[in-house]
């Protein structure tokens, strides 16, 4: 070739160095590297300036000299692409320029070396050359590609790592959010423990005055019913002290009657018979008493619930006439004959009793004070029987009956239908939980407004 006298290739390379530090961001990628490669015009400018004024006097070789600082230009271009070989286009780009430079190189040398062998194949190298500018062309277009498509990568990465920056944000906010709910909450269910405990202590309380009411509505029943037995041994008691004296005098006579003191002695013998049998009666019903009044132990015994139902209907009855002289009732027992034992705590089963009875008396007294029935008379009935493998025992009166919204919350706790100051509305819940619960037994009631009200309480056996 024979040289025109103008460095084509040098602006060229100087632009294409642009284009490639721009393509590749060597700006934030290599900063220190970007700063030396922008300086390369000087140089380049020198050497194209240089040859323009001095190249036809010193005969230079302005092919050489082009070709030379396009290929120190691509030395900086691999430089670039070795620096920055971990991202895809520069590799590509790096592709795309080594068999550029390899073909140019080879040119080079050849041409100086054997320029006549140069001359005779210079087609063929033009056409290499051309191919080899071509591949270089289609790489570049694919390292631009790459470029896009990793510039999509990192967006959707951006947008991703925001999201997450988003997500962990929120995340923080929600756990700071559930810190706080976490605390209110702590402190609600504290406040609601002890207003647990608070309401447990009332609970306590409700149960222990319910208790003292039934010992009170008991230990009224028991003293009017011991009064009779007391009465008896103090009457016996005086006669008995008016025949000893009598029998004494009888004594000192001079002439005494072998036939009255012996009538005398029979009637003492008589007397101390009917003192036994009601100071044995006393003592029972002071027994029976004690065995209420004191804590249940929770032993279980084999229980005779004829005698049980007999001795707490009679205590009930006779409890509420300490409080109104004036109110009688009638009353009735079906007992069963032969009813089978029950292994149960006495203590707790009189509790129960106690409460229905008493409940039945309260009801048969308030229909009799409501008035307006002719003929009324109030009537309580006990009644037990054999069913099955269990016994049942019916507690029933012809009271003022129970309606059918209150008999669905009849043996819920606190509940009562009982003015203010006469119920706790615990009895028939202690009652229901000491049949069910500790007996394994059940608890029913039916009843008609107006009519009247039988409990029902059946125990295993």
């Amino acid at each position: 070739m024979e040289d025109d006298g103008i460095l084509l290739g040098t602006p060229v390379a100087i632009l294409a160095l642009w284009m490639v530090r721009r393509f590749l961001g060597t700006a934030t990628r290599l900063p220190a590297l970007d700063r030396r490669l922008a300086k390369l015009w000087i140089p380049g400018a020198v050497v194209w300036v240089g040859y323009l004024l001095l190249g036809e006097k010193l005969h230079l070789d302005g092919d050489l000299i082009d070709d030379i600082f396009i290929l120190f230009v691509i030395a900086q271009f691999l430089q670039v692409v070795w620096r920055l070989r971990d991202y895809p286009p520069a590799r590509t780009l790096g592709l795309a320029l080594v068999p550029y430079a390899a073909v140019l190189l080879l040119a080079v040398g050849w041409r100086q070396l054997a320029p006549r062998s140069f001359k005779e194949y210079n087609d063929g190298i033009d056409m290499v050359g051309t191919c080899v500018f071509f591949w270089m062309v289609g790489l570049f277009w694919t390292a631009r590609g790459q470029k896009k498509r990793l510039a999509i990568e990192l967006e959707r990465r951006a947008a991703e790592e925001k999201a997450q920056q988003r997500i962990v944000a929120r995340n923080t906010e929600l756990e700071q959010l559930v810190q706080v709910r976490t605390a209110a909450l702590q402190q609600q269910a504290a406040s609601l423990q002890q207003a647990l405990e608070e309401l447990q202590l009332t609970q306590n309380q409700l149960i222990q005055a319910e208790k003292m009411a039934s010992l009170g509505e008991l230990t009224a029943g028991i003293a009017h019913e011991i009064q009779n037995p007391l009465n008896f041994v103090n009457n016996f008691a005086e006669v008995s002290t008016e025949l000893a004296q009598e029998l004494a005098e009888e004594r000192k006579r001079p002439a005494r009657d072998p036939l009255l003191e012996a009538e005398l002695l029979g009637d003492l013998k008589q007397n101390m018979l009917k003192i036994v049998q009601h100071g044995q009666r006393a003592a029972s019903i002071v027994r029976g008493m004690l065995e209420h009044s004191r804590a249940s132990t929770g032993e279980r015994s084999l229980t005779d619930l004829n005698a049980l139902c007999d001795e707490y209907l009679r205590l009930a009855y006779h409890g509420l006439r300490a409080k109104d002289k004036a109110f009688n009732a009638t009353l009735h027992t079906d007992l069963a004959p032969v009813l089978p034992l029950v292994e149960a705590v006495s203590q707790d089963l009189g509790r129960v009793l106690l409460n229905l009875l008493t409940n039945a008396f309260y009801a048969v007294r308030q229909r009799q004070q409501q008035g307006g029935e002719p003929g009324y008379a109030p009537t309580v009935q006990v009644r037990t029987r054999r069913v099955g493998d269990e016994v049942e025992v019916q507690v029933q009166d012809n009271g003022t009956g129970i309606a059918e919204a209150v008999r669905q919350k009849i043996f819920q706790p606190f509940f009562t239908t009982k003015p203010t100051g006469e119920g706790t509305g615990l009895g028939l819940s202690l009652a229901h939980d000491i049949i069910v619960q500790g007996h394994g037994g059940t608890l029913e009631v039916a009843s008609q407004p107006g009519q009247g009200t039988t409990f029902t309480l059946r125990l295993p056996y």
